[in-house]
């Protein structure tokens, strides 16, 4: 039996290895459909402050060749790279085979985390976005960046990449090692404003603290990937904009309370009523996507479980069936 084996341990590279982005697409589309068809439970989310960072944990439950569970446990430390040169973001995921509790994998959680982000921004782009974009911004240039272009240029074909970072030395070296990869041009940019205004996708991947994405930075028929406000002292987009947009959130319930919604909604220029839609129930088609090309669309990424257990499970079975990985006994 497969458990008798001992849990499979994977490293960061193993799990950037075995998890392709379009199989990452797929594995994250198919949970947020089952979750709006009502097929699996909510994931549930847990948070500690400590005095530096914070802990939290997500966990999920998905049915696939056998029941599974996972629970990711990362710790988000912004001020880590300056102080210590360490990630801001560490952690590991645990999955179990959810039918008799035996732990099938432990693996990096750092690699997880962006490629399930990065994976829920391209479907959210697939549904949300108009389908002739050719302009990308990518605002922040850290560890989610590249996945976020990885997986986007699945989804839509992008002629022209910008990227943008406070440290303007961060951005150019991004983009250097962005445009040995990607097709079309790709471009250090300083000027926020007149970026934002001439892309058609704009993603925000900070540790920002005060919005710099504002209303009159973004034209109309604009896609926003909302995806570095998740917990609710980070805020990339003002609520000026996300009050004139067509808001979607991963989960609204938590969006409101962690995401960039949240401030939204304690600027009082929106509720939580005024969200269009969950991705799920856009991609289950119990509610429309982009239905004019000349709307703002948000998608309010706060990153959720369920995510978490969908990329575990492909990177597991891929893992499995080349015997990647080591084996490791905790009895």
């Amino acid at each position: 039996m497969e458990n008798s084996r001992g849990t499979l341990m994977l490293s960061r590279a193993d799990v950037e290895r075995l998890l392709a982005p379009e199989d990452c697409i797929a594995a994250i589309e198919d949970a947020f459909r089952r979750l709006a068809e009502g097929s699996v439970p909510p994931p549930a989310l847990l948070s500690m402050h400590a005095k530096e960072g914070s802990f939290h944990a997500k966990a999920g439950l998905l049915e696939g060749d056998r029941p599974y569970f996972a629970a990711k446990l990362n710790a988000n430390f912004p001020e880590n790279g300056a102080r210590h040169g360490l990630p801001t973001i560490q952690g590991a995921v645990v999955l179990f085979d959810a039918s008799n509790g035996t732990p099938l994998a432990l693996m990096d959680s750092m690699a997880i985390t962006a490629l399930r982000t990065a994976a829920a921004s391209a479907v959210a782009a697939k549904y949300l976005a108009n389908q002739h974009c050719e302009s990308l911004l990518v605002c922040g240039c850290g560890g989610q960046a590249l996945a976020q272009v990885r997986a986007l240029v699945r989804v839509r074909r992008l002629e022209s990449i910008r990227v943008y970072d406070l440290d303007a030395a961060r951005a150019r070296g991004f983009a250097e090692k962005l445009g040995k990869e990607v097709k079309g041009s790709v471009q250090a940019v300083s000027d926020l404003h007149a970026s934002a205004k001439a892309s058609d996708i704009i993603v925000t991947c900070t540790t920002a603290r005060r919005y710099f994405l504002a209303r009159d930075m973004v034209r109309e028929g604009t896609f926003i990937a909302a995806v570095g406000a998740d917990h609710e002292d980070k805020q990339e987009i003002d609520p000026q904009l996300l009050a004139h947009s067509k808001v979607v959130t991963d989960l609204t319930d938590q969006a409101r309370a962690i995401g960039d919604l949240h401030h939204a909604i304690a600027a009082g220029v929106m509720a939580a009523q005024d969200v269009h839609a969950e991705l799920g129930e856009v991609v289950a088609g119990k509610k429309p996507g982009r239905q004019t090309e000349d709307e703002i669309t948000v998608f309010d990424s706060t990153g959720t479980g369920l995510q978490d257990v969908a990329a575990a499970i492909a990177v597991y079975r891929r893992a499995a069936g080349e015997r990647a990985g080591q084996r490791f006994n905790f009895a």
